[in-house]
């Protein structure tokens, strides 16, 4: 079966670049969500603990369960807890993201939450309007407010957006602060950082910074000469199942897409979209090692122009996506959990 390898010493690499930029460890929320982009969340969990990163960025309670033993810090992005998070053992880890006033009365009492806020990417948060509201509703739910946040929508892009929401979020830090003081909810955890704004600016001032792409290595930051540092850590590579010596004129796999042009030598690999590998590579997609893809992906398998028992299919994400018309962040997370993954280095 196709499988993954992951390479610690590139995942460390770009940890140690992080770091720098954060001006510690204890500063980094590592981004695991959707299976750590597809890179296995035990996987990747197990080497951040080794770094020594303690803090974690999920999206459900399965999630923070299944990674509870190597962080102190875990904050759910999108589930709600059925007990509240200040009882003892793994659930005292997990903070839950409120994304809407309507959402507080679902949490139960003594729940350690963070508040999300909406500072112009127009998706998840409460307005910043509705500040003091959500402070008020939050105490008379009696839960535990660490934290307040919000999420750029444009920190890799030329564009004006991201200038406002930074405005946006010191604007409602102050207001933040002062209603903490009266509801008795200091110290507050202020964040809005991901990988992209981590890397556009050089005043990094969050008490964290939740990191995901760039320490996956794939981070795409045109002229930034420290995300062109970071290094992919994943590779797929994909097994033998079948050769055959193809003639000139004969077509390859469904609706018979590929012809040959001259005879040649076809292999059929175990790695279709059904493991993971988008079918809009279909025809066109080329391996790192300059092989070239033979008609449509199947779900299970495809055809290459090789010989090889094994064969890299990808190991950069953002170049593959290329091929595909997407973002590596569709290429990696599209990758099935069944995959067996290993560390190397």
């Amino acid at each position: 079966m196709a499988f993954i390898t992951l390479n610690k010493n590139h995942f460390f690499h770009n940890l140690d670049i992080i770091t720098k930029r954060t001006c510690g460890k204890d500063k980094i929320a590592l981004v695991l969500k959707d299976n750590a982009y597809g890179h296995g969340l035990i996987e990747v969990a197990q080497m951040a603990k080794e770094y020594g990163i303690t803090k974690a960025v999920v999206r459900s309670c399965d999630e923070a369960k299944k990674v509870a033993d190597f962080f102190e810090y875990i904050l759910v992005l999108a589930d709600t807890p059925r007990e509240s998070s200040n009882a003892v053992g793994t659930a005292s880890k997990i903070r839950y993201t409120i994304n809407d006033l309507k959402q507080i009365k679902k949490f139960p009492k003594g729940t350690k939450v963070e508040l999300k806020v909406n500072t112009a990417m127009n998706r998840n948060g409460i307005e910043i309007e509705e500040l003091e509201a959500a402070f008020e509703r939050i105490d008379k739910q009696g839960l535990e407010l660490e934290g307040i946040f919000t999420h750029h929508s444009s920190a890799d892009e030329q564009n004006s957006i991201y200038d406002l929401q930074n405005s946006n979020f010191e604007r409602l830090k102050e207001r933040a602060t002062s209603l903490a003081k009266r509801y008795n909810f200091e110290p507050l955890r202020f964040h809005s950082s991901n990988s992209a704004a981590l890397f556009r600016g050089d005043d990094f001032r969050d008490d964290m910074a939740r990191v995901g792409i760039a320490a996956y290595g794939c981070l795409e930051l045109e002229n930034n000469s420290n995300a062109a540092k970071l290094k992919p850590i994943l590779s797929v590579y994909a097994k033998k199942l079948s050769t055959r010596n193809l003639k000139a004129g004969e077509c390859v796999g469904y609706s018979a897409t590929y012809k040959a042009q001259k005879n040649c030598t076809l292999s059929n690999y175990d790695f279709g979209y059904g493991d993971g590998f988008l079918r809009s590579c279909s025809n066109n997609y080329i391996t790192p090692e300059g092989v070239n893809i033979a008609g449509r992906i199947s779900m299970d398998n495809s055809s290459f122009l090789s010989d090889k028992e094994e064969l890299l299919i990808f190991d950069d994400a953002r170049v593959a996506a290329k091929f595909a018309g997407t973002i590596s962040y569709e290429m990696l997370t599209a990758l099935k959990p069944n995959l067996k993954r290993s560390v190397l280095g």
